[in-house]
């Protein structure tokens, strides 16, 4: 479990439109793991805007951009599927797919133009849909009794731990995620809070995701 697990993706599934001189640029963004499921989502979104004049698109799959692929559509060669790809690659961007639909509006760009365009309507479709980071973190399962549970919850809040969910009973049990290097911190530091009368249990593994409000991608 190490930092390489960590990576940027698009919050949601979603779209954003443009219009550059009278064409219509419509960025769709899709979550995708693998090639079938890209080529599935590039094919349903082909088929939704089967009247537009392109539906480029490209799709990066992978931690390490193992798989990924481009296609300008119809477009002069180099002008939309690989500066949407740049676009991806530049935020950062993991298990994305993006198309670009673009309707002609009777004004051509010139292939400059049509760079800037297809780039940009992949750069402001994030924006407006939002990216997050996917970080796989360790559950720990831990009891603390009823007198102990406020300092025990500002501890947690404090030092910023996920705490996923709080069970009632006897005593106050509480899941909390965390990476895997502050393990041993989290632990060490509950243990001196609560003059060690507490036992840990390690739970599951998952992927946590952590909202990202700069847009300076490229620091995460």
């Amino acid at each position: 479990m190490t930092q390489e697990n960590n990576y940027l993706t698009i919050k949601v599934n979603g779209s954003h439109e443009l219009t550059i001189k009278k064409s219509r640029f419509i960025a769709t963004l899709i979550r995708t793991t693998s090639i079938a499921e890209a080529e599935t989502a590039i094919g349903l979104i082909k088929q939704k805007y089967r009247d537009a004049s392109h539906n480029t698109f490209a799709y990066t799959i992978g931690l390490n951009d193992e798989h990924v692929k481009a296609s300008d559509n119809g477009e002069p060669a180099g002008t939309a599927g690989v500066p949407e790809l740049k676009a991806l690659q530049l935020m950062n961007l993991k298990n994305v797919t993006v198309v670009v639909t673009r309707y002609f509006g009777g004004v051509k760009l010139g292939a400059g133009g049509l760079i800037r365009a297809y780039a940009n309507s992949v750069t402001k479709g994030v924006e407006a849909i939002g990216v997050v980071k996917r970080v796989l973190q360790q559950e720990l399962i831990f009891h603390v009794p009823y007198n102990h549970f406020d300092e025990v919850q500002h501890f947690l809040a404090t030092e910023q731990f996920l705490v996923d969910h709080i069970d009632y009973g006897t005593d106050v049990v509480l899941h909390v995620y965390t990476d895997s290097q502050k393990q041993k911190q989290l632990a060490d530091q509950l243990t001196n809070l609560l003059a060690g009368k507490v036992q840990f249990k390690v739970g599951i593994k998952r992927y946590n995701e952590l909202p990202i409000i700069d847009h300076n991608y490229h620091s995460h």
